[in-house]
């Protein structure tokens, strides 16, 4: 359900609901057009057919005489028979007496009306005692025809039977009545309504509306998808100019930016260098100045001044070449690593341990991780006086972490010391040294390679730092 309302909340979801609902009202309101005028269209048909059996009838009689003409009268035409009475329960009918005009001759002159059906009725022989709405009953007759008189009509694909009273005379004068009957018929209308069709094009209608979502919200998926890359790697390739001439200018510009922050961060790396590079000369100057200083304690603070001035300009230059690195991605094993980085420290009299192993092999830049993690074991050496590290690994994520036992951090501190030149007076002695850089620099180190690094209370006390390395789904 949360994956269904996470799908419906994105721009897909929105335009792939919109479509749906679009076109399946078109769809639904286009049917039953086709069908109102399919049904027009057979009814259509359908009185045309009977005027057609009226005028050959009345044609035929026309052109008869004596007993031939008496005898078609006896008879009967297709489906109509001669009235002798006109009757009194009656509707005019103009549209089918218009019909009949139209073609002229001696229909020219012909009425019509809709009757009771059971003046269309063969005349059946009169049983005595016969029921209610029997023909031996007048009162029934009177309320059938009550009932029967009026429009043909139909219910579903049904079409109900109907009866005309066509009024019009011969070319020699002679009057002329004839009840025509339009018996009942089925109008098919699976076509319009059959489930097959409907399930069909309710799936044609949900696929179509998926490819054309999907297709249209694809640019803004890549916009986010460079966006987001463009975060961890400045020097990622620009985006393809494919697609829509919407979609390829939102490329081109997005590729204009990238290059113009490639530039700046370009010329603020070669100016520090270059500020690095100018101000060494005269900071060696300086230092062999300082040497001839005669009184022993001046000398030491002076130096150890000097000293915290190259410190502070050599981070700063990194914490600029960490975000400008060119460098390649490699299979890196990240226990030989950790495990490398362990054994420096203990080969130099510190307290390090190496306590778990992920056994994971990852894609990531392997100088920028051995001074991330050298930068974290470093910190927790300096200010806790021991790092345990330990690996973990699972089918989502790679998680390291580094541990130490010193005093630790506030809650809200752990965020704050990742700012540049940020030193927390209460937690870190200045003894230790120094730039307040070393966690800017792990932390956009970590980001350009994708991870996360944040600082958390250790169980039984110290300050924790953990790097979660996100796996390809």
């Amino acid at each position: 359900m949360k994956r269904l309302r996470g799908f419906f909340g994105s721009l897909a979801g929105r335009l792939f609901l919109i479509l749906v609902l679009g076109m399946s009202a078109a769809a639904i309101g286009a049917t039953l057009i086709a069908n109102a005028r399919r049904t027009q269209d057979f009814d259509r048909q359908l009185t045309e057919r009977t005027a057609e059996r009226v005028q050959g009838y009345v044609e035929l009689l026309d052109g008869s005489e004596g007993d031939l003409r008496r005898n078609l009268l006896r008879v009967g035409g297709p489906s109509m028979r001669l009235l002798d009475t006109t009757p009194e329960s009656r509707v005019d009918d103009p549209a089918f007496a218009a019909l009949l005009q139209a073609r002229g001759g001696v229909l020219a002159g012909a009425s019509s009306a809709q009757v009771s059906r059971r003046l269309c009725m063969p005349d059946f022989p009169r049983i005595p005692g016969l029921s209610r709405g029997g023909r031996g009953n007048s009162n029934g007759d009177r309320d059938d025809d009550a009932r029967d008189t009026g429009s043909p009509g139909d219910r579903g694909g049904f079409v109900r039977p109907s009866c005309r009273l066509v009024t019009l005379q011969l070319s020699d004068g002679t009057p002329l009545r004839l009840a025509v009957d339009t018996p009942p018929l089925i109008r098919d209308s699976a076509l319009a309504f059959d489930p097959v069709f409907l399930g069909l094009l309710a799936l044609a209608i949900v696929a179509l509306s998926y490819f054309a979502a999907r297709m249209a919200s694809a640019p803004v998926r890549r916009l986010g998808q460079a966006a987001a890359e463009l975060g961890q790697d400045l020097q990622r390739p620009p985006m393809a100019l494919t697609g829509s001439s919407e979609v390829q200018r939102a490329a081109s510009r997005f590729n204009a930016m990238q290059a113009r922050l490639q530039r700046h961060l370009a010329e603020r790396t070669h100016m520090l260098a270059a500020i690095t590079h100018d101000l060494q000369t005269p900071l060696t100057r300086l230092r062999l100045r300082l040497e001839n200083v005669d009184e022993p304690a001046l000398r030491d603070k002076l130096i150890g001044d000097l000293a915290a001035m190259q410190a502070l300009i050599r981070e700063g230059l990194e914490l600029a070449r960490s975000a400008e690195s060119a460098e390649e991605a490699a299979p890196l094993d990240m226990d030989s690593l950790l495990e490398s980085l362990v054994e420096d420290a203990v080969d130099a009299g510190d307290d390090a341990t190496f306590e778990h192993r992920c056994d994971a092999t990852l894609t990531l830049r392997p100088l920028a991780m051995r001074r991330l993690f050298s930068n974290l074991i470093d910190n927790a050496l300096k200010y806790g006086h021991s790092a345990h590290v330990a690996a973990h690994a699972d089918a989502h994520a790679v998680t390291v972490t580094v541990r130490d036992r010193g005093p630790g951090l506030r809650e809200d501190e752990r965020e704050t010391v990742f700012d540049p030149f940020v030193r927390l007076e209460t937690s870190r002695s200045r003894e230790t040294g120094g730039a307040g850089l070393g966690l800017t620099i792990a932390r956009a180190l970590a980001e350009k390679d994708g991870a996360t690094l944040t600082l958390h209370e250790a169980p039984g006390g110290g300050l924790e730092a953990r790097v979660v390395f996100q796996r390809a789904p």
